[in-house]
């Protein structure tokens, strides 16, 4: 990712539209395995914005979203109550599903 920051309103405009979308992979017993890492990095790549849904793990949920950013080159957008939502843009601009506001 060129920036790997985003700003508070590409933020809010990302969580606004993970709200509308289903979670699409689930964090339990096994926690942050290597498998778990390729599948988010797999479907980052297909849908660039993935939510993440925290079925054990509870109290360790902001230190594993963190890692599982670094580990899948994404952005944690944010955390919502039990689910943490990723962003990664694709490396092609032509392909992008998402445009993100400038500021």
């Amino acid at each position: 990712m060129e920036d790997p920051m985003l700003n508070s309103v590409q933020r809010s405009f990302l969580g606004a539209l993970a709200s509308k979308e289903p979670v699409l992979i689930q964090l339990g017993k096994a926690g942050a395995s290597e498998a778990l890492v390729v599948q988010l990095k797999a479907l980052l790549d297909r849908h660039e914005l993935v939510k993440l849904k925290f079925m054990d793990f509870k109290g360790e949920k902001r230190e594993i979203s963190n890692d599982l950013a670094l580990g899948t080159e994404s952005e944690l957008v944010r955390i919502i109550g039990n689910t943490a939502i990723f962003y990664k843009p694709q490396n092609d601009p032509e392909k992008r599903r998402i445009l993100l506001p400038a500021d």
